[in-house]
């Protein structure tokens, strides 16, 4: 029988972490999916703890990323796009747990919505998971449009890669960008939403990702030149998506010219004002900000240290 959802979990050397994720897929109270492992070239024993699985259980396969997708996490979700026979699209990492309502919800809810995501609530947890389930269906939900884009950009409103099921449709024109290696799922699930694709959020707790040092998030934080050079890279490419699409405005220019400080050594500042492109009033109003920004971030945390 043809699978309604595809799940796509890219792992490399997991072994450790990944028969736990895989369990708690197999305990979803919705059964037709098929989950696609894609091994980004582990060399540790992940083939060999996943053997007792994928012999049981036909739904789950494991595959070696194909050579003419990059090495890396987008370059094997992107291979695993393309093997998908799902109508709906769900990215699961291999060290985290899954809510055994994960799948029943989001479809039930994709079912019954005109929307093309179906985005939830992702909780973390450090060490041992306790597998004590909220089963409760009363939660409360809203709308996503791209009126929201705004809010996605500055993570007001996270878009978490293991936190949205989507419609297959979503990535008929829309990939990850392969050489990214931070950031890559904010620079695609941006541009997914400034095309036009709308969806539904809904208050409940659905997923859980563990938090460790070897995390690429945690390595970002720890200051790891290729994750900073990657989200460098995947804020170039969202100006460049917002500017084609005409969804720039003096709000959006604003944030990404403050982020810009934090990354000097790598020019952002200057790479966006060469996307914008602006007229030279315009332009110089630009720069005096990015000048005497520093100097007003300055007074207005000592104005908030005093008062507070």
């Amino acid at each position: 029988m043809k699978p309604t959802v595809t799940i796509i979990m890219a792992t490399y050397n997991r072994a450790h972490y990944i028969v736990e994720s895989i369990k708690s897929i197999q305990a979803q109270t919705f059964e037709n999916w098929e989950c696609l492992i894609i091994d980004d070239g582990s060399t540790d024993n992940t083939n060999e703890v996943l053997k007792p699985i994928l012999e049981i259980d036909k739904r789950v396969s494991y595959q070696k990323r194909a050579g003419n997708y990059q090495k890396g996490l987008p370059g094997s979700r992107n291979y695993g796009l393309d093997l998908a026979k799902g109508d709906y699209i769900i990215f699961f990492d291999d060290d985290d747990i899954v809510h055994p309502q994960n799948l029943e919800i989001c479809v039930s809810e994709l079912n019954k919505q005109d929307g093309y995501f179906c985005r939830y609530i992702r909780n973390v947890f450090h060490g041992d998971f306790d597998f004590k389930f909220d089963y409760s269906k009363n939660y409360s939900s809203f709308n996503i449009t791209v009126k929201d884009i705004y809010k996605i950009i500055r993570n007001e409103l996270g878009f978490n890669s293991c936190a949205v099921m989507w419609k297959k449709e979503c990535f008929n024109n829309n990939r990850f960008v392969e050489t990214l290696m931070y950031a890559e799922e904010w620079e695609l699930y941006t541009r997914v939403i400034s095309s036009g694709f709308n969806g539904i959020s809904i208050d409940k707790v659905l997923f859980y990702g563990r938090k460790h040092d070897k995390s690429n998030t945690g390595e970002f934080y720890r200051l790891n030149p290729v994750r900073l050079q990657s989200y460098v890279e995947a804020i170039i490419l969202v100006i460049k998506n917002l500017k084609k699409r005409q969804l720039l405005n003096s709000e959006i220019i604003h944030y990404f010219i403050q982020v810009s400080l934090n990354f000097k050594e790598f020019n952002l500042f200057q790479s966006i004002m060469k996307i914008l492109n602006l007229p030279p009033l315009k332009s110089l109003k630009w720069r005096v900000f990015y000048f005497v920004l520093p100097l007003r971030l300055f007074f207005y945390r000592l104005y908030k240290k005093i008062k507070s």
